[in-house]
């Protein structure tokens, strides 16, 4: 099993008035986290879209928070899906500081959109296959 992992700084536009990171940043990271893993399985977005005439399209996302992160700080994110099914898959995602303190987690469910229709749409044989190194068992929150 595959996790693709990446680094992301804390900058003075990521913080909230509070002093911390916003909420909205992780969503801003699980984003980049998604588009990494889908051209890690070799199938980019852009690929995705005008090859396979597909969407993938998010339909939930959940965060849960355990520490703050802080002006400065170094952020290591892993993501990898903890399920992959004919016309939907759930990413999992993890984010620690620069001392591997587990700070939050999350996941995101999406389905894969047929372009002409915009209809849930299975996802063919040889994509779904590039995928499956990135399939993990649940470890979302």
């Amino acid at each position: 099993m595959r996790k693709v992992k990446f680094n992301q700084e804390v900058y003075t536009f990521h913080i909230d008035f509070a002093g911390h990171v916003s909420n909205i940043v992780y969503v801003q990271w699980m984003e980049i986290g998604r588009l990494k893993l889908l051209a890690a399985a070799g199938l980019p977005v852009e690929k995705i879209i005008h090859d396979l005439g597909l969407l993938p399209t998010l339909i939930e996302t959940k965060i849960r928070y355990k520490k703050q992160l802080f002006l400065g700080d170094q952020v290591s994110i892993e993501v990898w899906l903890s399920r992959l099914k004919n016309v939907s898959a759930i990413m999992e995602f993890r984010f620690f500081n620069q001392r591997r303190e587990l700070v939050a987690t999350g996941c995101q469910t999406g389905l894969f959109i047929d372009g002409q229709t915009h209809r849930p749409t299975p996802l063919p044989k040889a994509a779904h296959q590039r995928f499956q190194p990135f399939v993990q068992g649940d470890e979302g929150p």
